[in-house]
């Protein structure tokens, strides 16, 4: 309670003066764990209205606060960039993605491919008043310049992938695993999951052996990013759960949501982008269970895995201190095709030291999503409209527990909240960060986050939101208009009755866009730009 009443002074103080200088005493600061997963979609944890057994996640909401409009930057890398520095992920370099493993873009700027100098990331912020920073899982921002690997961007120890994906059971190749700035062997019976919260127990053992001071763990799981590695009795887990199809399942969490008062009746769930499941063959349909309960169990791993964290942390004294937050990169991953990838033999026998594999694809997808329209790269609230979780028993009120936190909110925002807990001062030869703290929403319904515009970009897709008003479109087509207060799934689209509203924000969008170097009305898309210069270079060695 003494830190309750603390924070309630620090959030009294930070509403009247619009700053967050002011912290708890150094020694009742909180340790701070955030979990990203990786093409999860809004709908499939317990808590969210998802059949996957997630207990351990559902117990944390229990416990703590659900977010109902908390946006990512609707791919993997621009989020875990704009996650970790406070800033849009074109100030940092990376607008649109990761350059990939031996294949440098050979140019800097917005869209160089890794983070620049002019940001730091959270690790280094709160390192400087003493936190342990910790971190295991992906890392996806910079992979040719150590100087851009996790060492030298402010955490004490590291484990994990420094690429974009990598197989579950025995990463390969130029994606494998690396410990501090040193590649490591997987043993045989090594799985991702497992390891990564295995490996990130030991790290705050060792913190907390050392000294009073809290840590920071950033917790990036690869899953359940494609190639869908379940182990194999976590499939067989939810093995012909799926035969009913996509629309039954869209159906059936829709329902869960509105009985769990995620939303209310006014609410319309948005139609599916997929084949009528009826009209697909047995043997289509025996597949496509397959894969979803893949994907199932991935995530069911990931709900076992942080029960055993959070078992730790509460054993070790821990876990009334620690704020945990929980969260995906993007909206479910349609990056399969219509129908997805793989079947059970391949569940059972996975390709290793790849990342073939099964994949969800655009149907599952979209049932992932529900209720929204879309799924990731774009973003629509499909793409970017996360679940997350936040856990703090020393720092939020008990009777908000199991409640909503209705306020819209995005990445930027953990590094305002980083600096509000920690009392870190941030640098001022760089950019000021772009969010907000979490703090008041923690402790009322009522407090807004955010009462200016706040922008997003990303391969073309943009969007812009300004109270409840959202302004969003796919790269080349016209821009949509929702009130999202009355609209939560974007079906209503404003924008031909009031093109006043439309005309101004859109001109707010491209002030914002040019001040931060988004390529527009033009996209950039890196994949696009590499393969143009492989061209070029074939054509000039002829």
């Amino acid at each position: 309670m003494r830190f309750l009443s603390c924070l309630l002074a620090v959030v009294s103080y930070s509403l009247l003066t619009n700053t967050f200088a002011v912290a708890a005493p150094k020694n009742e600061r909180p340790n701070i764990i955030i979990i990203l997963v990786d093409d999860m979609g809004f709908s499939d944890i317990g808590c969210y209205g998802g059949e996957i057994e997630t207990p351990n996640l559902d117990a944390l909401a229990d416990n703590g606060l659900r977010f109902t409009q908390f946006y990512n930057s609707g791919r993997c890398c621009p989020t875990r960039a704009s996650l970790l520095t406070g800033l849009q992920p074109h100030q940092v370099g990376i607008g649109h993605m990761t350059e990939s493993p031996n294949k440098p873009l050979g140019f800097e700027g917005p869209y160089q491919g890794y983070l620049n100098e002019e940001c730091v990331t959270i690790a280094q912020v709160l390192k400087s008043t003493g936190y342990h920073t910790l971190m295991t899982g992906k890392w996806h921002l910079g992979y040719a310049d150590k100087n851009n690997w996790p060492l030298q961007r402010g955490f004490d120890r590291f484990y994990g992938g420094i690429s974009g994906a990598f197989n579950y059971f025995k990463p390969g190749g130029d994606r494998g695993i690396t410990e501090g700035n040193t590649a490591v062997p997987t043993p045989e019976d090594w799985y991702a999951t497992d390891a990564f919260t295995d490996k990130g127990i030991e790290y705050i053992k060792e913190a907390t052996a050392t000294d009073d001071n809290p840590f920071l763990l950033y917790l990036a799981y690869n899953s359940p990013h494609w190639p869908l590695n379940a182990k194999w009795a976590d499939y067989l887990k939810y093995r012909g759960k799926y035969t009913n199809g996509w629309q039954a399942i869209a159906d059936a969490r829709f329902e869960k949501q509105k009985q769990i008062g995620l939303f209310d009746d006014t609410v319309k769930s948005a139609p599916l982008q997929a084949p009528n499941w009826g009209d697909l063959s047995d043997g289509e349909r025996d597949r496509l269970d397959a894969v979803q309960a893949a994907y199932a169990g991935c995530i069911d791993n990931i709900d076992q895995n942080i029960g055993k964290l959070v078992a730790y942390l509460k054993k070790s004294g821990e876990l009334d201190n620690t704020l945990i937050f929980f969260l995906s990169d993007n909206g479910a991953c349609q990056e399969g095709g219509i129908l997805g990838q793989g079947d059970e033999k391949m569940v059972k026998n996975p390709p290793l030291e790849t990342v073939a594999g099964v994949r969800q694809g655009l149907a599952w997808a979209n049932a992932s999503n529900t209720p929204f329209r879309l799924f990731k790269h774009f973003v629509h609230e499909g793409g970017a409209c996360t679940p997350m979780i936040a856990h703090w028993p020393a720092g939020i009120p008990q009777k908000r527990n199991g409640g909503f936190t209705r306020q819209h909110a995005y990445l930027p925002d953990f590094m305002a909240t980083c600096i509000a807990l920690s009392g870190a001062e941030y640098p001022a030869n760089i950019p000021e960060p772009a969010g907000k703290s979490l703090l008041p929403a923690l402790v009322s319904a009522r407090k807004p986050v955010h009462r200016e515009p706040i922008y997003w970009e990303h391969e073309g897709n943009a969007a812009m939101r300004d109270g409840n008003l959202k302004l969003v479109r796919e790269y080349e087509k016209p821009w949509e208009l929702y009130d999202i207060s009355r609209d939560r799934t974007e079906l209503n689209d404003l924008a031909k009755i009031d093109n006043v509203t439309v005309e101004s924000m859109v001109n707010k969008w491209e002030s914002w866009a040019t001040d931060i170097g988004v390529a527009f009305p033009k996209r950039f898309n890196m994949y696009q730009f590499l393969r143009e210069k492989q061209n070029r270079e074939k054509s000039g060695a002829k």
